[in-house]
């Protein structure tokens, strides 16, 4: 006896679909909101159109309770984690805020509108990080002296050393890099410019590379400063894969990926008492809310060091005591 497939979603409404396009394409001409945030915005809300349809209810006349059902309904089974779900509500309000400036929002009955929706509470989960001895390791894991070699030292140190993102040290041109000043020009989120700095170590590294790697990757007039073993751009999910690469090579415990090097690169310049408006500046957050996160982050590091630093503490004392208490018998 074959087994029931599950039912499948009923396709969205032509009119949402049309609006929705109407509204994305506003976001990536007028708010130059970037490709993965426009493909983000059409899957969260293809699906609550989606299940609006299903319910019979057309898009223009939704009500709150009809998208807390629904995000209800993401929520059970763990279908998505608490952090996208909250993505999803936030995305849903500002479509209908938008759609209703553009006078395209049926009222709905009293109370229910759509654009009092509360994005459900998710749990603050600290960002993981390396300590400054696992971060050396990664930094050194590459170690051959090869072109690929020199550039994926180099890439990595840049990566820490500056606190970049993925997609940042991909845009990345040569021309963007100043070794003497030890800065570099990022593109960033909604294409913000900044200058990142970095230290010593990401200064020689890439002084290497570009000396004796990248010269011989190069096969024309490419612009992009990490070029891949054809000569052209190195791409994101190169770089994931060249720092999970590194990762397994320094037998690190967790995964490591692109955006832990962020985190341990913010972290770390907390822990030696950098100010929170610098590191802000420095990975391009647009709120200081942003980066507030990582000094809960530093504040339980250094809550671990001490209680270490107690039980330690107690097991010499239990060991004195101990030592005495013999002495006396004896």
């Amino acid at each position: 006896m074959s087994e029931p497939r599950a039912i499948e979603p009923p396709p969205p409404d032509a009119r949402a679909l049309e609006a929705l396009e109407r509204y994305l394409g506003e976001l990536a001409l007028v708010r130059q909101r970037s490709e993965r945030t426009i493909r983000n915005y059409r899957d969260d809300l293809s699906g609550f159109f989606s299940h609006l349809a299903g319910a019979e209810v057309e898009f223009d006349e939704a009500g709150r309770e009809q998208a807390r059902t629904y995000l209800g309904l993401l929520l059970q089974g763990e279908q998505r984690a608490p952090a996208s779900v909250k993505r999803i509500a936030s995305t849903i309000r500002a479509f209908y805020g938008w759609l209703d400036r553009e006078g395209e929002l049926r009222p709905g009955r009293p109370g229910d509108s759509i654009l009092r929706l509360r994005s459900p509470k998710a749990p603050n989960r600290l960002p993981q990080i390396l300590s400054d001895e696992e971060a050396g390791d990664l930094m050194t894991a590459p170690e051959d002296d090869t072109p690929a070699g020199l550039r994926d030292r180099a890439l990595l140190e840049l990566l820490y050393g500056a606190g970049l993102r993925v997609s940042e040290a991909a845009a990345m041109d040569s021309a963007d890099l100043d070794l003497a000043n030890r800065q570099v020009r990022v593109m960033g989120k909604g294409k913000r410019q900044r200058i990142a700095l970095f230290g010593r170590p990401a200064r020689d590294a890439l002084r290497d590379y570009l000396e004796r790697g990248r010269p011989q990757l190069a096969r024309g007039a490419e612009a992009a400063l990490f070029l891949n073993r054809s000569g052209g751009r190195l791409s994101a999910r190169s770089i994931q894969s060249i720092v999970r690469a590194a990762g397994t090579a320094a037998a690190l415990r967790q995964r490591v990926h692109p955006h832990l090097l962020r985190h341990s690169f913010a972290t770390h310049m907390l822990d030696e008492g950098a100010d929170l408006r610098i590191v802000q500046q420095l990975l391009g957050h647009a709120s200081a809310d942003t980066t507030q996160i990582y000094t809960a982050v530093t504040g339980s590091r250094k809550q671990a060091i001490v209680s270490e630093a107690l039980a330690r503490a107690r097991d010499v004392e239990r060991d004195g005591d101990r030592e005495t208490n013999e002495a006396t018998a004896g």
